[in-house]
């Protein structure tokens, strides 16, 4: 692709290094980006540098956060003595959507995948064990997508857990095994979470 701009083509590879796009897709984008009004260029410029900068991540659950402690962690609305694990920020998204589910979280920020070189100490698994011990959590609910991966990652905090007084669950298989929690519709999720069921009931599956 051959440009007549050193400062385009700085931008076109920029943009194609997110994921899913390409040179002529980050082409198509900028292009798009120069017709636009200055002042909304530099809104997204601005608000791209504070994601950078100035976003922050709970200091009890890892989701993001604008502050120290997450609205949801801070909210005397919650359920304080419930906590349900997530992989990432997307699934936090999408249980809020369904608005069936009124306790806390724990994003761990992926799960055990050793293809891809991500082990337990690669989570947030221990401030996890550290909430139970120390914060009056009653119940786990295990809310990472049912893939191999995400089976293995529950199995391992759930020995992890062996000994301390706390239940766990793990969300209804309305989820299809093998499908990322983020894609599942509101309706099956929100069903999910409700109908959870406990969690030594899924290894004899």
């Amino acid at each position: 692709m051959n440009f007549s701009s050193k400062i385009l083509e700085e931008a076109v590879d920029q943009v194609s290094q997110l994921p899913g796009i390409g040179k002529r897709t980050a082409l198509r984008l900028v292009l798009h980006l120069m017709r636009q009004p200055e002042q909304n260029t530099d809104a997204l410029s601005q608000a791209l540098l504070r994601m950078r900068h100035d976003l922050n991540f709970c200091k009890q659950c890892h989701n993001v956060s604008d502050v120290e402690i997450c609205e949801i962690c801070a909210s005397h609305s919650r359920d304080q003595t419930i906590v349900c694990v997530v992989e990432d920020i997307r699934d936090v998204m999408a249980i809020e959507n369904t608005s069936q589910y009124r306790g806390l979280y724990h994003v761990l920020g992926g799960k055990i995948s050793p293809m891809d070189g991500i082990g337990p100490q690669d989570l947030k698994v221990k401030s996890l064990i550290e909430r139970v011990r120390n914060a009056g959590v009653t119940e786990i609910i295990f809310a990472l997508s049912p893939t191999i991966e995400g089976d293995t990652t529950n199995f391992y905090i759930f020995k992890q857990l062996g000994g301390l007084e706390v239940n766990t669950s793990t969300i209804a298989r309305g989820i299809a095994v093998g499908d990322e929690l983020e894609f599942a519709d509101e309706v099956t999720l929100g069903r999910s979470i409700l109908h959870r069921v406990p969690y030594e009931n899924s290894l004899k599956n």
